[in-house]
């Protein structure tokens, strides 16, 4: 293996279930730190930590719940400031790496690679669609056709994301310029170079938008089919995108989305925002009898997000959702 040191961050929120096993996962593998970000958690999981004895783990727990941008914000300045990691890898608690992902990682000639995402599956093999990577189409000529060409069909997602053949084991790594971050490798430069997470965002879309701007400041992203990730995760990314529960979720997706897009379409960006709100407007169907509610909150969203604005706190969210 290539010797380099490496840490782990993970954030948490309330789910001691999953982050147990994903901590004994990073313990047993080949890091040298792992930081665990416990964003202000209620169900047991700061005094289960304090009951862990291994050297290598830094904990910090958060007095209130950060998100997991601001999760992540932290776990990374931590890395960032307080370890001589030269590779740091990112991960929510129920996203961790397989037996061996690691030892993986550091076997991989990483010379002209800034960082590298793993190939994220549910812990029974399928792809896991919310973290299937992508080449941005407007930056793309050739994603940005065969996303045309499938966009009659419902099937506009397939044009830019990376193939299920890509995730084939033996096939290259894959330039890409979106990874999710769980199981997103990130090098000192890289770090250094794009900076942290904005803590603002609170939830979605954070990683899509670090991601993008690294890509925009020139850094290259890689897509491993060898490195791989289990994301014990129930939800499920359909053609016609996610149904959020509590409803507070809404708000921050779609907030979040128009920030992601901003990025990603630059000058066909106001072109493209009455397709995104046609798009998203028909999902209210989606919500039953919260149709109503689900509308109120994504025209808050969108208002806020066409104009850039990352300053409403998240108990101002949550009465929205409440529909006050």
């Amino acid at each position: 293996m290539t010797p380099f040191r490496m840490a782990a961050v993970v954030v948490t929120h309330a789910r001691l279930d999953k982050l147990r096993t994903t901590v004994a996962r990073l313990l047993a593998e080949p890091l040298e730190t792992v930081i665990v970000v416990d964003n202000a958690s209620d169900d047991g999981t700061a005094d289960w930590l304090r009951t862990l004895e291994d050297p290598r783990l830094i904990l910090h727990r958060s007095a209130r719940n950060l998100g997991g941008a601001g999760g992540f914000h932290v776990g990374m300045q931590i890395a960032r400031d307080r370890t001589d990691a030269e590779w740091i890898v990112v991960m929510d608690d129920d996203g961790r790496p397989a037996p061996g992902a690691i030892a993986a990682f550091r076997a991989m000639d990483l010379t002209g690679w800034d960082a590298i995402g793993a190939a994220v599956r549910h812990p029974d093999g399928r792809i896991c669609e919310m973290n299937r990577p992508y080449r941005n189409p407007f930056w793309n000529p050739g994603a940005f056709l065969r996303t045309l060409a499938r966009m009659p069909l419902g099937r506009g997602r397939r044009g830019f994301h990376l193939r299920d053949a890509d995730y084939a084991d033996g096939a290259p790594v894959t330039p890409v310029d979106m990874s999710s971050f769980v199981g997103l490798f990130l090098s000192r430069r890289a770090l250094e170079e794009a900076g942290l997470p904005d803590p603002r965002l609170f939830i979605y879309g954070d990683d899509q938008l670090y991601t993008l701007v690294m890509r925009r400041r020139g850094l290259r992203i890689g897509f491993a089919p060898g490195v791989r990730f289990d994301h014990d995760t129930a939800a499920q990314q359909g053609a016609s995108g996610l149904v959020l529960r509590p409803m507070w979720k809404v708000f921050y997706m779609y907030r979040n989305a128009l920030m992601a897009y901003r990025v990603a379409a630059g000058p066909f960006f106001w072109p493209l925002v009455p397709v995104l709100l046609r798009k998203w407007r028909a999902k209210a169907a989606d919500y039953g009898p919260d149709a109503a509610l689900f509308r109120q909150i994504l025209d808050e969203a969108v208002g806020d997000g066409l104009a850039g604005r990352l300053d409403r706190d998240h108990d101002a969210v949550l009465r929205l959702a409440q529909g006050r």
